[in-house]
């Protein structure tokens, strides 16, 4: 006779630590007496904005349910603050959800929405292993040639694909394909130092092409707003690509000189590539079609402002258009709506939402002046404000695990600092090129998602990624203030 099942008592749903930490600071800004000249809206948008920061920091709940809940908290917060303009009248529900949801009106939203769209048919068609795969069959067998094709793949797919997770995802099992084709073993230095170049590089790059990252294009979309310009992606790239290249080739040296590979060369790896080239047969009618489709998008976003008058998500959509038309197109809604990351599409709306609204409650300017009068910025150069504020976002950016977050939460506010700082210089151009610093996911795997594609697959460890991050960081952003100084001051962008 079997003695019956018994069930084990299911632990009690615990609510997240982080969660509790985030409601509570929430409610300690509320508490706060409130300034004279700050809108009670704005006071109420501060503390929201903590709320977010604590929220994004701790990951207590998922980004798709953060974002949720600050629709929310708007919607209550604001929906019963009295308005900027008269006093006597409160926003209302109406008008706070409204507000709560204008990122989703945004041309830099739709741009992103678009760019995962062509994420999604590279990966549906294939297009992108393609790519990846003969770039490395140009490359020969030396471990310092297998690392530069590691970086030539970066470069290609960051001009072609416009999401870095989708990249890294498309990377690293071709990456481990080749490591297992070479017969190294997967805790070598030559198969760690390959996945760190692709996690670095990623990031690197990340910073000279426009449109290869979410926090570019919402970077772009804050520029917008609260700016009313924005950086066609030509100039993006003539002011970020010289930099990627410098660090490309820094990233290259210290991986070779931190973790020195095993061997200089491996035999019969070239052959092995070539090999999965030809397992995946000739180049296919979508595959082509595609790939033109690319090229134009790409001489289109490098053209804007120049030979047409087409912003960056006008042309993206046309080239959309042609992606889906019926016996031309490559893909149909079906073959795409299960590729796309939806939950990415509601952060980066609610996130420009949330800058939106420390703009239009005057927080953000609140808040803002605040920062220039109490750390004396209004009395340096630009170049010194410059070095201050990337200084702040490189340690800021240790706490964030998406820097879409980082830029929702603390873009806006520096753009009202670049705002009341007085003298002579861009704000557009400075702005920008915070916009470069917020890549800076070096040093931790967690602070950035192509890092933890890579380090899922168990070539190194976070130490390891740390000793070359480091460096990177602080290699990099000293080059940074040297290019502060020389080439971008020369483009007028200082």
């Amino acid at each position: 006779m079997t003695k019956p099942e018994t069930t084990a008592p299911t632990a009690k749903a615990v609510l997240p630590i982080g969660l509790l930490i985030a409601v509570l600071a929430m409610v300690a800004v509320l508490l706060l007496p409130l300034p004279a000249d700050l809108p009670v809206a704005g006071h109420r948008m501060l503390a929201i904005l903590a709320f977010a920061v604590v929220v994004w920091i701790s990951e207590a709940v998922s980004y798709e349910a953060s974002a949720i809940m600050i629709t929310a908290l708007m919607a209550f917060l604001i929906g019963t603050a009295p308005t900027l303009q008269d006093p006597s009248q409160l926003y209302g529900s109406s008008a706070a959800i409204g507000l709560a949801l204008t990122g989703f009106s945004n041309s830099a939203l739709a741009l992103v929405a678009g760019a995962l769209f062509i994420a999604a048919a590279m990966t549906h068609t294939g297009l992108d292993r393609r790519i990846a795969l003969v770039t490395l069959t140009r490359v020969g067998t030396s471990t310092r040639r297998i690392l530069i094709g590691a970086i030539a793949v970066t470069i290609l797919l960051s001009l072609l694909v416009p999401s870095a997770t989708a990249r890294s995802a498309c990377v690293v099992p071709i990456m481990m394909g080749v490591i297992a084709a070479f017969g190294v073993d997967k805790r070598s230095n030559i198969a760690a130092g390959l996945m760190i170049v692709v996690a670095q590089g990623t990031s690197i790059w990340n910073v000279g092409i426009q449109t290869a990252a979410a926090q570019n294009l919402l970077t772009v979309g804050f520029m917008d707003k609260m700016l009313g310009q924005r950086v066609a992606w030509l100039d993006w790239l003539i002011a970020g690509a010289p930099w990627a290249v410098i660090m490309s080739l820094v990233l290259l040296w210290l991986v070779l000189k931190l973790l020195p590979p095993e061997t200089d060369s491996i035999p019969g790896g070239k052959e092995a590539v070539a090999q999965s080239l030809a397992d995946i047969g000739p180049m296919t009618g979508p595959q082509k079609r595609l790939l033109t489709v690319s090229v134009l998008l790409l001489l289109a976003w490098s053209t804007e402002g120049k030979l047409h008058p087409f912003d960056t998500t006008t042309t993206t959509y046309a080239g959309l258009v042609i992606l889906l038309l019926p016996r031309i197109g490559i893909m149909t809604w079906k073959d795409v709506q299960s590729r796309i990351p939806w939950g990415t599409v509601i952060v980066f709306g609610v996130g420009i939402s949330l800058g939106s609204a420390l703009l239009s409650t005057q927080a953000g300017q609140w808040l803002g002046s605040q920062v220039v009068a109490h750390t004396g910025l209004d009395q340096v150069g630009p170049l010194a404000v410059f070095a201050i504020l990337a200084a702040f976002l490189i340690l800021i950016h240790l706490g964030f695990a998406s820097a879409t977050a980082l830029t929702s939460a603390l873009l806006p506010i520096l753009i009202a600092v670049l705002q009341t700082l007085p003298g002579e210089f861009s704000r557009l151009g400075m702005t920008m090129l915070l916009g470069f610093v917020v890549s800076y996911g070096f040093i931790l795997p967690i602070n950035a998602p192509q890092n933890m594609v890579c380090l899922g697959t168990e070539t190194f460890n976070a130490r390891q990624f740390a000793k070359v991050g480091l460096l990177v960081t602080l290699i990099g952003y000293l080059l940074m203030l040297v290019f502060a100084m020389t080439w971008w001051k020369w483009l007028g962008w200082m």
